[in-house]
């Protein structure tokens, strides 16, 4: 049974197609019009002309006093999913409506379209459609049953002047009216961020969390990379973390991303999305091979991955006067079929009360705006900085994670400390010494995932968590690279199976936070979370 049937009035040119056009372009496989004038046609075989049409349509209902548009709409929409919107373009006599409603009841919606009738004459004289006109505005609009449509406003549950909105306004107006924009207030998202320099585990986490969400959405760009656990491990640098634990769900890249779109064909290929599962949208900025070499220098001053995300950001800001024409993912022929503004995408998605999981990049310490500048991204890592590039409303977000791990790290440079500032700095030897693990094999494994660069280490820093909980209101915290306090953390099952050392680190970890550590990842396995939820 359909979730809605719309049935549509107006009188000629009042924008009956453009309005139904907008609604499938809005709601695309949901929304299902059937045209009557295609029935008339149907049932009497007379030509696609108006007057003969409209004479068609007359006898139809004198005949059956309206039942005719009832009897075919039954019948075609067994074949119709459940739920769907049906909408009927278009009814012009009180009879037609009552004997729908009087077949289907409270599901049925009725819309009438209306404008000044100068401005419906102009749009006559303008008309080029399937219905092929052969008289003039004066003359089409004489038709008895033209002239009385406008009596239908008088039962009609929405009336819409189409001059003074337009097809899409029109669109939102209905949809909003039969629910189809769902409860705005409704809390759908969960937000994970780094609380760091990034190399948090974001990423194992994510996908850990995955399998929970219907609507997968990450922002940032390839200077970010996420690995997850499997037989070979998996890296992602544009798709989130999330994409492969989860093949149901959608996979979201939002106005805010930052594309190469060569790598990005590669991870899609690798992990077989197709049109309909992954949406970019058209707004994204494609990374250039001019800005890869522009940020070939800043690789030693500031310890860049020289992806040319920056550089590439910078463009977008300036729009066209700076380095050329600027290419959004809209432009990008490579990537046109699964190029849809998202917004859209996440309005059916908050509408159907799906979850989604909006996957941060990189870390807090190195937001753009709160990080220890210059050492720092091209972006707020922040969770709100993550919200604006995804397009999503801090009204919709239910919880927010924030990943941190026993040691922080930044990557490490030839021109000692030149990729910023890290609080009482570590050495490898020094970690392993305290948590009885291999020195080599702590060096061997920890590297950029990026740009496979070793990286330093340091005292976890609680100056730095502070702010990054000042800056992102978390409600859940989660510790990562636990084997590292005690390297037979990596063994436990259970949270109270952790070292003594790990217990008090994560006592501390919420006092500080006044929020709980709710996950806990012990080594690079996929039997590696403790998961201490209550949600």
């Amino acid at each position: 049974m359909p979730r809605t049937i719309l049935l549509l009035s107006g009188p000629m040119c009042a924008g009956k197609t453009e309005f139904g056009t907008a609604l499938i372009g809005r709601f695309p496989n949901r929304v299902f019009r059937f045209k009557t004038h295609e029935w008339i046609r149907e049932r009497t075989k007379v030509a696609v002309e108006r007057r003969m049409l409209q004479g068609a349509g007359e006898s139809l209902d004198r005949r059956t006093r309206g039942r005719w548009i009832r009897d075919d709409l039954a019948r075609d929409i067994t074949s119709l999913p459940d739920d769907c919107i049906v909408l009927v373009d278009s009814v012009r006599i009180k009879d037609q409506i009552d004997r729908v409603r009087e077949g289907f009841g409270h599901v049925v919606t009725h819309v009438h379209l209306t404008a000044p009738r100068e401005e419906l004459a102009r749009r006559f004289r303008r008309r080029r459609g399937p219905v092929q006109e052969g008289v003039s505005f004066r003359r089409a609009s004489s038709d008895k049953t033209e002239r009385a449509i406008e009596g239908l406003a008088a039962v009609a549950d929405l009336v819409v002047d189409t001059k003074r909105s337009s097809s899409q306004d029109v669109a939102i107006r209905v949809a909003s009216h039969i629910g189809l924009l769902g409860d705005r207030h409704e809390r759908l998202v969960d937000v994970l961020v780094g609380g760091q320099y990034g190399s948090e585990g974001k990423g194992q986490i994510a996908a850990y969390l995955a399998p929970e969400y219907q609507v997968l959405v990450r922002v940032g760009g390839p200077n970010a990379g996420h690995s997850v656990f499997g037989y070979p491990p998996r890296k992602f640098y544009h798709l989130p973390a999330g994409t492969d634990a989860n093949e149901d769900a959608q996979v979201i890249l939002g106005p805010g991303a930052v594309l190469h779109a060569e790598d990005l064909l590669n991870e899609i290929r690798q992990s077989r999305l197709t049109r309909g599962r992954l949406f970019i949208d058209p707004q994204a900025m494609i990374i250039e091979a001019k800005d890869r070499k522009f940020e070939e220098r800043l690789k030693k001053s500031i310890g860049s991955t020289g992806q040319g995300v920056g550089a590439a950001t910078a463009r977008k800001v300036l729009r066209e006067s700076w380095g050329g024409r600027v290419r959004l993912a809209k432009h990008a022929s490579e990537l046109a079929e699964f190029i849809r503004e998202t917004a859209s995408v996440l309005d059916d998605a908050f509408a159907d009360g799906k979850r989604v999981l909006l996957e941060g990049t990189q870390g807090t310490g190195l937001s753009l705006h709160h990080g220890f500048y210059p050492h720092v991204t091209s972006r707020d890592t922040t969770a709100a900085g993550c919200l604006a590039e995804a397009g999503i409303a801090p009204g919709r977000v239910r919880r927010t994670l924030l990943v941190c791990r026993s040691y922080p790290i930044r990557v490490q440079n030839p021109k000692r400390g030149s990729s910023g500032h890290m609080s009482r700095e570590l050495s490898w030897a020094e970690i392993a010494r305290r948590c009885d693990h291999s020195a080599r094999e702590l060096r061997r494994n920890e590297k950029t995932t990026t740009t496979k660069r070793r990286r330093r280490v340091a005292e976890f820093d609680w100056a730095l968590f502070h702010r990054s909980i000042a800056l992102n209101g978390p409600t859940d915290v989660a510790l990562t690279f636990a084997d590292y306090i005690g390297h037979g953390n990596q063994n436990a099952r259970r949270f109270e199976a952790l070292n003594p050392e790990t217990l008090l680190f994560v006592e501390e970890m919420e006092r500080v936070a006044s929020a709980p550590v709710s996950l806990v990842a012990t080594r690079f396995h996929f039997r590696s979370i403790i998961d201490r939820r209550s949600w």
